[in-house]
């Protein structure tokens, strides 16, 4: 059982890694497109897509994280890097729940209301702002998170 659970750990770590990297990737490649409809369209689709792929991965790592965790002793939970990992991984949720998720559906009303001609430019700009710094710690923690689940320091 601890193999299965370890297995869906590590496969829940590339799913949401992957997912949050393309998410950057795309959100950039319609910004700097300067298309109007483009943005509206991907800022929509993130929004889907984060419930879809980062909703599970987060859940897969904290569950299966917790589920290992019951079954080795939580004095396991002890050890620094163990602990440390947990806690960020907590962090990640937190930021996806409380700015992500929230900017993102922001950015999807705005940018529609910007394509019926609303003039809201500078307001997405900010929402996108606050997401693009904010995406990129969140993508930061899991990358620290995997050096010290790799490397146990």
């Amino acid at each position: 059982m601890f193999e299965l659970l370890l297995t869906l750990h590590i496969f829940s770590a590339f799913w949401l890694m992957s997912h949050l990297i393309s998410s950057a990737f795309w959100k950039a490649r319609a910004d700097r497109s300067d298309n109007r409809e483009q943005i509206a369209n991907t800022a929509r689709a993130l929004v889907w897509s984060d419930l879809v792929f980062n909703g599970p991965g987060i859940l897969g790592l904290l569950a299966t994280g917790i589920w290992m965790g019951s079954m080795t002793g939580w004095d396991r939970f002890q050890e620094p890097w163990l602990a440390i990992s947990f806690i960020l991984t907590m962090l990640l949720a937190v930021l996806w729940l409380a700015v992500l998720m929230p900017q993102q559906r922001r950015m999807s009303r705005l940018a529609r209301e910007i394509l019926g001609g609303n003039p809201h430019v500078e307001a997405y700009k900010r929402a996108s702002m606050v997401w693009s710094i904010t995406g990129g710690i969140a993508t930061l923690i899991p990358v620290i998170v995997l050096v010290l689940m790799v490397f146990k320091p």
